[in-house]
């Protein structure tokens, strides 16, 4: 059975006077990646003799003593770490739904640990190595983050990047069509016979943020409309951010008639906003969001929206990483996949014709 935890890992004991040598400090003694450190103490048979003396001299001279505990929990269960760093809990949650199914069904045990910011990544990666994990999932918005990405590549770790719009070359990745997906639903608005469509952007630094915006500004410019500075506000895909943004469109002289929210949580808010002015959704104004997590079923009216497979995205990247760390055990070496997951249209009350 998969054990979720957030993981707070029990360092190694201190094996220097005035320092804890952790496992990177062996792998940058023995010039060798963190992950064949890993190998090395686990007795992975795929080390050559030459590089199994290199870690072990530098084990013996740095004094690293292994976290047994951790190493004797995971004989015989494969564990797959989860990297997050996610504002929306909605996304997490539904992610956390496909990706522990899919431990149960594997067999396997599903490990979190939380990254504050990029400042921690590194010592949030470490923690999950310490506590023997074989693969690293990563949503968003750290799925973006080239630094985490290269320095799991660098330490040999299989990894798969969860929603990122523009998979990196250096690991597996898990995704929708992002833009595809924003502009069917800049599609729909004006099919509705909107034309005035206001857009609440997402994490600037977050690819599908980007993608979804760029998605809807083009498909309005080649419908003959161009989209005033005032029709955009800045939101960071949370709910805090979407009340901001919500009124700052609604608060104009002139109003929308439609709001194209980045993310569910924005849209929710989008909607409360429009209730506290009283305002009637969809007749006063259409509201959309995008990924349809459980946020969209939950508000009134319910919420028009792009459904992203979260849950499935979760299980899906599971099983990337699973054959990933079984072929890597095998001693073969695994190029990276990207899988295109497919995403609809769920149309809602929250949207109507324009009058």
């Amino acid at each position: 059975m998969p054990r979720a935890t957030n993981n707070k890992a029990v360092p190694d004991e201190p094996l220097r006077p005035g320092a804890s040598v952790t496992l990177y400090d062996v792998a940058e003694r023995a010039k060798v990646s963190g992950m064949t450190v890993s190998r090395v103490i686990n007795g992975n048979a795929h080390v050559s003799d030459k590089t199994r003396e290199k870690v072990m001299r530098a084990i013996d001279e740095l004094g690293y003593k292994v976290n047994v505990a951790a190493r004797a929990a995971r004989v015989g269960t494969l564990r797959v770490g989860l990297l997050y760093s996610n504002p929306s809990a909605a996304f997490l949650s539904a992610f956390l739904v496909g990706a522990m199914g899919q431990c149960n069904r594997s067999g396997a045990e599903l490990i979190l640990e939380h990254c504050a910011d990029l400042k921690s990544q590194r010592k949030a990666i470490e923690r999950l190595i310490s506590v023997g994990a074989d693969g690293i999932l990563v949503p968003p918005p750290l799925c973006d983050s080239r630094s985490a990405l290269k320095h799991l590549k660098e330490i040999g770790m299989p990894t798969v990047a969860v929603a990122t719009a523009k998979p990196s070359p250096q690991a597996s990745a898990v995704r929708i069509d992002d833009y595809d997906g924003a502009r069917a639903m800049t599609k729909y608005l004006l099919s509705e016979g909107h034309t005035d469509i206001a857009f609440i952007k997402g994490d600037p630094e977050h690819t599908p943020a980007q993608l979804r915006y760029q998605a809807f500004i083009d498909t309005m410019r080649e419908a003959g409309l161009q989209v005033p500075a005032e029709r955009i506000a800045q939101g960071m895909f949370t709910y805090r951010s979407g009340l901001l943004a919500a009124r700052e469109l609604l608060g104009q002289k002139t109003r929308p008639s439609a709001i194209f929210a980045s993310n569910d949580d924005m849209a929710a808010a989008a909607i409360a906003v429009a209730h506290g002015l009283h305002l009637q959704v969809p007749e006063d104004v259409a509201i959309a969001g995008f990924d349809d997590t459980p946020v969209a079923v939950t508000v009134w009216p319910e919420l028009t929206t792009i459904h992203q497979p979260i849950a499935e995205m979760g299980r899906a990247a599971v099983e990337l990483v699973i054959d990933h760390v079984k072929e890597r055990r095998a001693g073969h070496d695994v190029p990276p996949k990207h899988q295109l997951m497919p995403y609809r249209l769920e149309v809602r009350e929250s949207t109507a014709a324009s009058e």
